[in-house]
């Protein structure tokens, strides 16, 4: 059962943490960690409050379409208190934002402070541009819910505006969904939301939010007093050392090396991180977005996938966690060639400067586990 082949049309074979994600096309994966030890670390030299966007590498014009959103905004609220009822009662409130870059220009993240009166909230925004339709996708997550990801609005932009569209559900009931972003390369940039009860014969226009840029450079927002320590040990920049068996449950022997590299930094104040991944293929450069929040409920963390050779989903996300001895184990359901196997990755070797990552997949339900995969991550700085 041969590997998934590493070129730029096929999903990737297997994740690291940080790392690849999917091992077949029709499910995609990217395992969940945390680290429960982490917080014994001295914390990395890299500062968060000097934090930068990961550079854009110029794969082509829509490289730039968010270039104008890097940095840090103060964010000025106005939102309608009851959707789709009619009502006119309208609250003010004040936010804040911080946007990066990813995929090489060709996604973005925001992390983003809501002042609701009354509920203080966290959330997080995740794009990607599909070469194919000529589209970006955008996600939302809401940190009160940090179990969901909200389905996707997709668009474009047309000089300074951009609208995007995309289907859920409020209260029970079908609606689609409306962004608009207007004036992106003006003083101001403001953003603007509506639903439609009636697949969009007729609109109404529930949230606005003004932007006020206060850097250009982006660092992570406040962190959360009560956010959780796990994933310390791997925010800032590292250079990763990857070994992958070129074909799996077999008995091979065959070992591909490469190299790559990751960025990680903080959201959700905390509880939650997202990272940007490279990876030198021997056929060719990969690039990935893993994010992750936690569940407080089950003490566990949630982490997603998204391939930048397939940027139109994000995958569903799998648990993990750490043991009381530093090192993580973290076992999901998946498919190989059709049939079910399972998948097993474990964080050990974990210090200020350096981790291991390892993968292995079982084909007996977890009788018996063959490696697959090994990371070795070295701190740029």
């Amino acid at each position: 059962m041969p590997l998934l082949p590493d070129s730029p049309q096929s999903a990737p074979s297997s994740a690291a943490d940080d790392a690849l994600g999917p091992r077949s096309p029709a499910r995609r994966r990217f395992v969940g960690l945390g680290l429960a030890g982490a917080a014994a670390l001295a914390l990395p030299a890299w500062s968060l409050a000097t934090s930068a966007a990961p550079a854009a590498a110029g794969l082509g014009p829509h490289s730039d379409d968010w270039r104008w959103l890097v940095g840090n905004w103060d964010v000025r609220h106005r939102r309608l208190k009851e959707r789709l009822t009619g009502s006119q009662d309208w609250q003010d409130f004040a936010g804040s934002s911080a946007c990066w870059l990813a995929l090489g220009g060709l996604g973005s993240v925001d992390d983003n402070i809501v002042e609701l009166p009354g509920d203080r909230y966290r959330g997080m925004t995740v794009r990607a541009y599909d070469p194919a339709s000529d589209q970006w996708a955008i996600w939302w997550l809401d940190g009160r819910n940090p179990t969901h990801i909200d389905p996707p609005v997709r668009g474009r932009f047309h000089g300074d505006d951009g609208e995007f569209v995309g289907r859920d559900t409020l209260r029970g009931k079908p609606i689609v969904m409306r962004f608009r972003w207007h004036e992106v390369h003006g003083r101001e940039p403001w953003w603007e939301q509506a639903f439609s009860p009636d697949d969009g014969a007729s609109w109404e226009v529930n949230w606005r939010n003004y932007f006020t840029r206060t850097a250009a450079r982006p660092t992570p927002l406040a962190r959360a007093d009560d956010a959780p320590r796990d994933f310390d040990f791997l925010v800032g920049d590292w250079q990763v050392s990857h070994r992958r068996l070129r074909k799996r449950l077999v008995g091979s022997q065959d070992w591909d090396q490469f190299g790559g590299t990751l960025r990680n930094w903080p959201v959700l104040g905390g509880h939650g991180n997202v990272g940007d991944n490279v990876f030198e293929f021997p056929s060719g450069t990969v690039r990935g977005i893993g994010l992750r929040s936690y569940d407080p409920k089950a003490k566990q963390w949630l982490s997603w996938w998204l391939d930048g050779r397939t940027p139109t989903s994000i995958a569903p996300p799998v648990r993990g966690g750490f043991a009381a001895d530093g090192v993580g184990t973290f076992i999901g359901d998946d498919t190989l060639d059709g049939k079910p196997i399972k998948t097993r990755v474990l964080w050990s070797r974990i210090t200020a400067r350096s981790a291991r990552w390892e993968q292995a997949c079982s084909d007996d339900g977890g009788k018996t586990w063959e490696t697959n995969w090994t990371s070795d991550f070295e701190r740029k700085a």
